[in-house]
């Protein structure tokens, strides 16, 4: 598994128009190659009636494609995928509707006008960074409760709520492989006072743009 990869947060949708051909431009997460094409087919459907759907999709470096859907070789896919590699983008599609509105903008202005809708589409929908953590779970006594706070507060750990029984316990997500580091941090904390166990190993969510 790879240990960090960015992605887009939301499904992201906008549209704007250029000589009167209007683009509608949307942006989704997916979780694989087949997904992204049903989300393709989809769209397609919904504008049966539109001049074009053209699309692009990174899943992974070996999952990724681009289609013209009719207009000229290399003004809409290859531009869409080129702003997903630009933004180091996985598990993504982009999806740029095309409504001719009567006026030809030629193969430079059809370029400019899908590299546009990608890159908006994108910023609709946000970047995120997921990055593969793991889980430390740490059971302490009441009165180091305010160490640990101040400490953890002033990291940019992923902190879940503290859970408060006959002790306090606190998932804590770290990267994986700094398990042992973060440990005996917590451990020079509390002179030896806590106790660790490992929990979940999982692709946390950081918001980037």
């Amino acid at each position: 598994m790879v240990q960090r990869y960015f992605t887009v947060g939301n499904n992201g949708e906008t549209e704007f128009e250029i000589n009167r051909s209007r683009f509608i431009c949307r942006a989704k997460r997916v979780h694989s190659e087949k997904e992204a094409q049903e989300y393709i087919q989809s769209l397609q459907k919904q504008h049966w009636d539109a001049t074009h759907n053209c699309s692009a999709y990174v899943v992974t470096e070996l999952e990724q494609k681009a289609s013209d859907d009719g207009e000229p070789a290399g003004t809409a896919g290859k531009p869409i995928l080129e702003v997903l590699h630009q933004k180091k983008l996985l598990y993504t599609v982009v999806v740029v509707t095309r409504y001719f509105g009567g006026i030809k903008l030629g193969a430079g202005g059809l370029i400019r006008a899908y590299t546009q809708g990608a890159v908006e589409a994108v910023k609709a929908a946000g970047i995120v960074e997921h990055r593969l953590e793991q889980e430390l779970l740490l059971h302490f006594d009441y009165s180091y409760m305010g160490k640990i706070e101040h400490e953890l507060r002033n990291t940019d750990l992923g902190l879940e709520t503290p859970q408060f029984a006959e002790h306090v316990s606190w998932g804590v997500w770290v990267p994986v492989g700094s398990e042992k580091s973060w440990i005996e941090k917590t451990m020079n904390w509390t002179a030896g006072q806590v106790k660790v166990e490992l929990g979940r190993t999982e692709y946390q969510e950081y918001p980037v743009e």
